[in-house]
């Protein structure tokens, strides 16, 4: 899931330096969605392990 949002946040930087805003700002939408979709579910897995070992 991480690897995604870096990916899309590559394309982000690599569409504003090109010049196309539109792509630019619909690439750094879903690489944030992505980040914090990927946080959710590390912090998920970290408590779901945390609790197995209790």
């Amino acid at each position: 899931m991480l690897h995604y949002a870096v990916v899309f946040l590559v394309i982000a930087l690599v569409a504003a330096l090109f010049g196309f805003g539109g792509i630019a700002a619909s690439a750094v939408g879903i690489a944030k969605i992505l980040f914090v979709v990927f946080l959710v579910l590390a912090i998920a897995s970290m408590i779901a392990g945390l609790i197995r070992r209790g």
